[in-house]
């Protein structure tokens, strides 16, 4: 079934409430070096896999460590924690979080790692808002935000042209650490990702897209991101990803994500806040901070 490209609905349906299994699923780590989580103290579980749920922070207390026994009630069982997840002032005066990103440090040694099963479907979408720190420093770039795994949750630069998993996530990325242009690009992998194992590139496809198209995104300043995705059938090019970013289409295409139907459920939701990139280039010299609130995730289909 063909996505509108804009649901007009979704706000409203992610709100409803919370859908709870009772069986007990871990989170899958992610797959590689680069995306290592760093473990920093007990992962506190809870019995509860979530499909469809909001979360704003406003339970939780301002200025106080967000701890992993809190995002396990929030989230679902987190596959791995740190103490850079902090409370803070979140958009329009509520309580939202913010991840510290460490000097000299890429991938999870450096900022926030972590995913959470969800119970598995077909179809997803998602809602949150996240804000770069008014003094942040842009460096190279790095992942950013909320996003999806599928099957075997690809990640890393395990590239997913054996049909057997994938993941849609967001970057910020500066071409050169040029602070005059910065943006949000899509970062996918997926069966076909950069036309298969000839191309060499065995990282995120970014379908060279960009938010903003032109200059650079504003430190300070709120984005509302969206995420749809849709898991394809057999060796079909019939599932699809979509990104919308402040009311603007980034990305609204067409994919196979998967060759392999036992791999092709919808069933984990990443949180990946750092630099990098593997190379030295990617670091900052300074702490930095990316703030998040206003989560929604709304579970679509199951077939």
């Amino acid at each position: 079934m063909k996505k509108n490209v804009l649901r007009s609905g979704a706000a409203a349906i992610m709100l409803i409430g919370l859908s709870l299994t009772s069986c007990k699923k871990g989170a899958n780590a992610p797959n590689n070096v680069n995306d290592k989580p760093v473990v920093n103290g007990p992962n506190l579980a809870v019995d509860a896999v979530n499909s469809t749920f909001a979360m704003d922070w406003n339970n939780r207390t301002n200025g106080a460590t967000y701890t992993q026994a809190q995002a396990n009630a929030d989230l679902g069982n987190t596959s791995s924690w740190n103490d850079r997840a902090y409370t803070t002032n979140g958009k329009d005066n509520t309580v939202g979080s913010r991840i510290t990103l460490l000097p000299g440090q890429l991938s999870g040694a450096g900022g926030l790692v972590t995913n959470t099963s969800i119970g598995a479907g077909s179809a997803y979408e998602m809602d949150y808002d996240v804000k770069f720190h008014s003094q942040f420093n842009w460096s190279r770039g790095g992942k950013v935000g909320f996003g999806f795994g599928i099957g075997e949750h690809n990640t890393g630069g395990d590239a997913a042209w054996d049909g057997n998993g994938g993941t849609l996530r967001l970057m910020w990325y500066s071409p050169d650490s040029n602070p005059n242009r910065v943006y949000f690009q899509p970062y996918l992998y997926y069966k076909d990702m950069n036309g298969g194992p000839s191309s060499g590139n065995n990282f995120g496809d970014t379908f060279g897209k960009s938010y903003p198209s032109s200059g650079a995104l504003v430190k300070g300043q709120w984005y509302h991101v969206h995420l749809y995705i849709k898991s394809n059938m057999g060796s079909n090019t019939n599932g699809h990803a979509q990104i919308v970013i402040d009311g603007t289409v980034v990305l609204d295409q067409d994919i196979r994500w998967t060759t392999n139907d036992s791999k092709r459920m919808i069933d984990q939701l990443t949180w990946h806040t750092f630099r990098g990139g593997s190379q030295d280039y990617w670091t900052a010299s300074t702490t930095d901070y990316i703030y998040y609130d206003n989560l929604s995730v709304h579970r679509i289909s199951t077939n």
